[in-house]
């Protein structure tokens, strides 16, 4: 009788295809942040809205993944702080460039948690799903 498969894992796929998949989650990550932001507001749910509001985010997500660091180990612990501190920080300063005056301090605060729980929490549920198929491929 065949044992449990052992499932996708991290460790399984190909080298190529773990950054993609990667900056994937990252982006629905930084989109969905600013979705919830925009209907917590009551912000028209337009696509060019939503698109506004997540740009700067967007931009510094693509700063962070123009670093080796990120790029070489993008599900690592650190490129998830990576990712996390650089798309926070440049994403808050572009927005304080064009609103013209810095956030207020709720907002920074609210976006480095949202941000954090989306950024690092896909990269943490996946590290334990990858673990837990390991584990499950041994016994």
């Amino acid at each position: 009788m065949p044992g449990p498969s052992p499932g996708v894992t991290l460790d399984r796929m190909s080298p190529r295809r773990i950054p993609a998949l990667a900056i994937v989650a990252d982006v629905v990550a930084v989109v969905v942040f600013a979705a919830i932001g925009r209907m917590s507001h009551a912000e028209p749910d337009d696509l060019l809205g939503l698109l506004g509001t997540a740009a700067p985010f967007l931009v510094g997500l693509g700063a962070m993944w123009a670093t080796r660091a990120v790029r070489t180990q993008p599900v690592g612990a650190r490129a998830a702080l990576t990712v996390w501190a650089g798309t926070v920080g440049i994403g808050l300063l572009i927005r304080a460039g064009f609103a013209g005056a810095v956030p207020p301090g709720s907002f920074v605060v609210v976006t480095a948690i949202a941000l954090a729980v989306l950024l690092l929490g896909w990269r943490a549920l996946s590290a334990v799903v990858s673990l837990r198929a390991r584990q499950r491929a041994l016994h």
